[in-house]
């Protein structure tokens, strides 16, 4: 497995990484969807085609008090009540006529705060959001410009799984925390799996380091939410921009390698460059493991790939329950 080597200066490696895959402009300067611009009819056809067995895989987390977070920038589990229950219409309290009863739930949690996807306003660089506009554009009501309610429909196309912990792991399919994955690791990976997890443009690419797995292997989220884990290199941006991918996820809490590869404080720097200025989205906290197994049952890594996210309007993050077909 690979050390974990710091890079240079981060200024040094953000500014590089800034002028070699900004995307600002790319699809005019009203552009809201960045690189889901990647999926077209025709690229959303060829998916539908590669469905073969019918099989469908849930890729969502339950959204319940007992997930992940542990209270990081305010993040909490969602909290669910019932503000009509079966008991209140067997009481006969609820008075409504002939015998008519129900029951209603209430949900109150972070829209970020279990299998979710980052939108374009999430994330800033030097006080710029996607596209080079101000970070101002998202106020207390939300995000006026790039709110993930314009990208209800733009999440479905062809999915791919490069299960890196099963290709570079240990004998669990599992990814140490704080292994960074890189280039060379994706591209074994792709090599070990066959021509079906070959990457193409406007491909929604899913990486499995095997965090999941090993979290419900021990019983506890542990640092899960946070902490150390396995992830994304920042130098991989190169491979993210160059395959035209449309959108990228993983199972871990933040995608990118923690501890940051820079010996110098740091935050999300893959972040910094992936959503406001190459216009990617990510998605975080993906249950991969079923999908996972079934994929290395038969030997076929690509998919349909159905994972809109609630359109909460101006919202700059939402949750989702990823559907993969196959």
């Amino acid at each position: 497995m690979t050390p974990h080597t710091p890079l240079g200066p981060i200024e040094e490696e953000l500014a590089k990484a800034r002028a070699a895959y900004r995307n600002w402009g790319r699809w005019g300067a009203d552009d809201v969807l960045g690189t889901l611009n990647f999926i077209d009819d025709a690229i959303r056809a060829h998916a539908a085609g590669v469905v073969r067995r019918g099989r469908s895989f849930s890729l969502s987390l339950e959204f319940n008090e007992d997930g992940p977070q542990r209270g990081f920038r305010g993040r909490i589990n969602p909290v669910h009540y019932m503000k009509d229950t079966g008991s209140d219409a067997a009481a006969g309290t609820q008075g409504f006529p002939h015998g008519f009863g129900g029951a209603d739930d209430h949900v109150v949690m972070p829209l970020q705060a279990s299998t979710q996807w980052d939108g374009l306003g999430h994330i800033y660089d030097n006080k710029q959001a996607w596209n080079g506009r101000p970070c101002t554009i998202v106020g207390g009501d939300g995000d006026s410009v790039t709110g993930i309610e314009h990208m209800r429909d733009a999440f479905t196309g062809r999915g791919v799984l490069l299960d890196v912990g099963r290709a570079v792991g240990d004998e669990l399919g599992e990814l140490p925390d704080g292994f960074p994955v890189l280039e060379e690791h994706l591209r074994a990976t792709i090599e070990a799996q066959g021509a079906t997890s070959t990457v193409r443009r406007g491909d929604l690419v899913l990486v499995r380091t095997g965090q999941i797995g090993r979290v419900r292997r021990l019983g506890s989220w542990g640092t899960y939410a946070a902490g150390d884990a396995p992830g994304l290199s920042f130098t991989t941006l190169g491979w993210l921009h160059r395959t035209e991918i449309a959108a990228i996820a993983s199972d871990t809490w933040g995608l990118e390698v923690r501890p940051y590869e820079f010996a110098e404080p740091a935050m999300s720097p893959l972040h910094q460059i992936a959503i406001p200025n190459m216009g990617l989205p990510l998605g975080e906290m993906w249950d991969l493991e079923a999908l996972a197994e079934d994929c290395a049952a038969d030997g076929v890594y690509e998919f349909l790939l159905v994972a809109a996210p609630l359109p909460v309007t101006g919202a700059v993050g939402a949750p989702v329950n990823p559907i993969a077909i196959k």
